[in-house]
């Protein structure tokens, strides 16, 4: 991954309101270079909320995880290829056929619409999630890795099991919390410099800047202790 700060920071606009949401996405853009699009903004416009972020020449992780039989994935996939997310995912949980049905759709959807390769990630284990075992863990990054996925989501602590099985994956990492700011319902979270030491490709936060009183500041402060630890 690029060692630009910007592109290595997600922000998890997790508001059911495309106008709040195009409102953070303002206000952190100098600091941040991806917006993660979940299943509550997603739920609230639809399309609307990716298209609308690449306006802002934001990328797009569309957080969706999908898990379904391997047509409905395949095909829905598709759909957010089409669209021109940079990052899908998917629950490993839902098995190799699965994954490789939604890697397939991703990536024909994305070359039908003549744009650029995305890249498709599996969930491995929530990092709400406290007690994953390592096992587990393996078991579903060999499976992503079958597939064809690109990468993973998983939790910092989880990054050195994943790359023993594959060291090509990418690892975006959510639960990132910066010191001294709670964990809310973040089983396994991390600061940002203990994720980028682990080895994550791709950092998530949500609250730590959405819900601060200050958004820019606080995504300016993640992007400087994301900037230190990549020595950038």
């Amino acid at each position: 991954m690029a060692d630009d700060p910007r592109s290595r920071i997600a922000v998890a606009l997790d508001v059911d309101d495309l106008v709040a949401a195009v409102r953070i996405a303002k206000e952190v853009k100098p600091f941040v270079g991806i917006a993660k699009v979940g299943l509550e903004l997603y739920s609230a416009v639809g399309p609307d909320a990716v298209s609308a972020l690449l306006d802002l020449e934001f990328e797009v992780f569309a957080d969706i995880k999908l898990h379904d039989i391997p047509t409905t994935v395949g095909r829905s996939a598709s759909v957010f290829g089409a669209l021109g997310v940079r990052f899908l995912n998917f629950h490993a949980a839902g098995g190799e056929v699965m994954l490789r049905a939604g890697v397939e759709g991703l990536l024909s959807g994305a070359e039908r619409a003549g744009l650029p390769t995305p890249v498709p990630l599996a969930v491995t284990v929530l990092t709400s999630d406290a007690d994953a075992p390592a096992e587990v863990l393996r078991d579903r990054a060999g499976l992503a890795a079958k597939a064809g996925c690109g990468g993973v989501v998983c939790a910092a602590a989880d990054i050195a099991a994943i790359r023993s099985v594959d060291p090509s994956l990418v690892c975006v990492t959510p639960g990132i919390r910066p010191t001294g700011v709670e964990q809310h319902d973040q089983g396994r979270a991390a600061t940002p410099t203990a994720a980028i030491g682990a080895g994550a490709d791709v950092l998530v936060v949500g609250r730590a800047i959405t819900a601060a009183d200050d958004r820019a500041a606080a995504a300016r402060a993640v992007h400087q202790e994301v900037a230190a630890a990549l020595g950038a």
